[in-house]
């Protein structure tokens, strides 16, 4: 009976050694790839991954299917025209980029409603700073779209309407007022010319634009090396009576975002008219404030922009040599920051934040987040093939 004794123990030890691996797999602290070996467990994984529920058993035996022959993407296409997808997933993926706070506790809008449109009908996602672009609810009841309050898209959220179905593609211009050619994409949206249009000196549109695009925030792109002589007049050269602390801190924003938030110059937020105001040809009075600061600075008089970063250390955010890297406006500003290396990454990053819930770690994932982000530039700039790599790379995690 001796060696039975010994192996029932044996076993019981490795059964005790094995058993945290387990818990943790279950409680999802490590991969258990294990736990999800099966065609059926992967489209269940995949689905709730990027629709939030699981599959319907119809939807299920296909996406089974798919997986099973080879093309678990085509799975995950699959599990992309679940609704959830739309009214969950893309809304809080889009939500925190509308407000400064960066909550995705904020009701429906229509830069939230314009970005889930965009995805949805695989428009490419390059112009989404620059298009002249509007999503809107088809739906019975809605009150009309207005640029000076948020009734209709508040209706589409209070009464639960099925984003992937009511919503429907037209221009800002022809709701708004402004020309085509001022319009500037989701930078030209009510609901993000109310958060960073709004006072201030329009240098915030810049700075969330930057975050929420190109995945920089000012200080992770100081560069103190670009020349300042477009750096406005509010900005004093001795703070505090210490002109280091503009030599070697303040330039370092200013020098580069100044040149670029000139292509903001004719836009402004009224908040007692709740709308976007455009004054093409003149410039908002917010560009002309604390002149005496340093009354020698650069004077604001048109839209024309420039990109400093194209030399320097923020070379590497790789800058689209097809572009020159200057112009006038937002929508110009708008392609030069979305034909960037930099912006494809971000939106890749951002999903495989949102699906694989941690960010690009290890080696591996560094790995597919590049194939991905290459694939996203070569399929024109398709955000649903980004977020089936990432779901399909991320289903056994």
């Amino acid at each position: 009976m001796r060696p039975v004794i010994r192996t029932a123990a044996r076993r019981s030890r490795a059964a005790r050694r094995a058993a945290p691996a387990l818990l943790a797999a279950l409680l999802g602290l490590q991969p258990a790839l294990p736990l999800f070996a099966g065609a059926n467990e992967q489209a269940v994984r995949i689905h709730n991954r990027l629709a939030g529920v699981p599959p319907s058993d119809a939807v299920l035996t296909q996406m089974a299917t798919l997986i099973s022959n080879g093309n678990p993407q085509a799975a995950a296409q699959l599990a992309m025209d679940n609704s959830g997808f739309y009214n969950v997933t893309l809304r809080n993926f889009i939500a925190p980029a509308t407000n400064r706070a960066q909550s995705a506790f904020v009701p429906l809008n229509d830069y939230i409603a314009t970005v889930i449109g965009m995805i949805r009908d695989n428009v490419p996602f390059n112009t989404v700073l620059s298009g002249d672009i509007l999503y809107v609810g088809n739906t019975s009841g809605a009150p009309p779209y207005s640029p000076s309050n948020n009734n209709h898209y508040q209706y589409l959220d209070t009464n639960g309407v099925d984003l992937k179905s009511a919503l429907v593609a037209t221009t800002q211009s022809a709701n708004t007022g402004i020309p085509s050619a001022a319009t500037a994409g989701v930078i030209t949206t009510e609901a993000a010319a109310q958060a960073f249009f709004i006072a201030g000196t329009n240098r915030a549109m810049f700075r969330f634009t930057m975050i929420n695009y190109l995945c920089n925030d000012l200080p992770q792109v100081m560069d103190i090396t670009r020349p300042p002589d477009r750096i406005r007049q509010d900005v004093s050269r001795s703070p505090g009576g210490d002109s280091r602390v503009f030599l070697n801190n303040c330039i370092g924003c200013h020098a580069a975002m100044d040149p670029m938030v000139q292509a903001f110059s004719y836009y402004n937020y009224d908040p007692v008219a709740l709308e976007l105001v455009y004054t093409p040809g003149q410039t908002q009075a917010k560009y002309h404030i604390n002149t005496g600061n340093f009354p020698a600075g650069f004077v604001t008089n048109d839209d024309s922009w420039d990109n400093r970063w194209r030399s320097g250390p923020n070379s590497l955010m790789g800058w689209s040599a097809a572009l020159t890297g200057s112009g006038q406006g937002a929508k110009s500003l708008g392609q030069e920051l979305a034909s960037s290396q930099a912006f494809a990454a971000c939106q890749v990053q951002k999903v495989f934040q949102a699906i694989c819930l941690r960010p690009p770690g290890n080696a591996a994932d560094q790995a597919a987040a590049a194939q991905i982000t290459s694939d996203f530039q070569s399929s024109g700039y398709n955000m649903k093939q980004v977020f089936a790599e990432t779901a399909v790379y991320c289903m056994g995690t």
